[in-house]
């Protein structure tokens, strides 16, 4: 194959020589040949060079040539299903790591349930991670006292005027505005909230003030499903 390209190329550099500079080849004009013999030349040395010391090794390039073949074929693929990979990966996340929001392509959010059964909810409060139990039982988000001053919210002791129901009995809360409540990719700004007395409640609780702001929620056997309002 190769012996045939050259002799291809000498013929073209044969017409080149003996042409009187008016005639074409192949409806190429003389210096579009001369262009294409020079590059011709060049990549017939070149792949001569390389089967050359590919033949010397024919067992150990056919290995090497298989395995990046292989890794093309991987990057074709995963580049063709990047959405359906990613979505597998946050998938194995979310298992792995519960209360981790997984988002889908169409902006749903789903939560794993911990072994323990319950749901809690990795969430960031104006920008900052925080950790909510999932309660479709109160009526609002709940920070404890301890969390809120953690992401900088410190109501007066005066603003302590909401008696709220816990595990624990009544306690007394705070109202207060969150700047945004994200979870995954869903994001609520100025939700409603209450900051519960200082060791009144053991965790943060996520409640209705969010949750009646999604278009729909439910409990899938061990996964929670949010949805975004549209």
């Amino acid at each position: 194959m190769i012996y045939a390209a050259l002799a291809v190329l000498l013929g073209i550099f044969g017409f080149l020589v003996l042409s009187d500079g008016s005639n074409t080849l192949m409806g190429l004009e003389k210096d579009e040949l001369a262009r294409l013999a020079f590059s011709g030349t060049l990549l017939t040395l070149l792949i001569a060079g390389f089967w050359h010391r590919f033949r010397d090794g024919m067992g150990e390039n056919l290995k090497a040539l298989m395995i990046w073949a292989l890794l093309a074929v991987a990057l074709v693929a995963g580049y063709a299903y990047k959405e359906e990979a990613g979505e597998m990966g946050n998938r194995i996340v979310g298992t792995l790591r519960p209360g981790s929001a997984v988002t889908a392509g169409d902006g749903t959010v789903t939560i794993t349930r911990r072994a323990d059964g319950a749901f809690s909810v990795r969430a960031e409060v104006n920008g900052r991670m925080q950790v909510f139990q999932f309660d479709t039982g109160a009526s609002s988000v709940v920070l404890t006292a301890e969390n809120a001053a953690a992401i900088g919210i410190s109501p007066a002791e005066s603003d302590y005027g909401i008696r709220v129901s816990t595990a624990n009995g009544v306690a007394m809360a705070a109202p207060v505005y969150l700047d945004s409540l994200t979870v995954g990719s869903i994001t609520e700004r100025r939700v409603s909230a209450l900051v519960s007395r200082r060791g009144a409640l053991s965790g943060n609780l996520l409640g209705m003030t969010f949750l009646d702001r999604l278009a729909s929620y439910e409990v899938r056997g061990d996964r929670l499903v949010l949805r975004p309002a549209r």
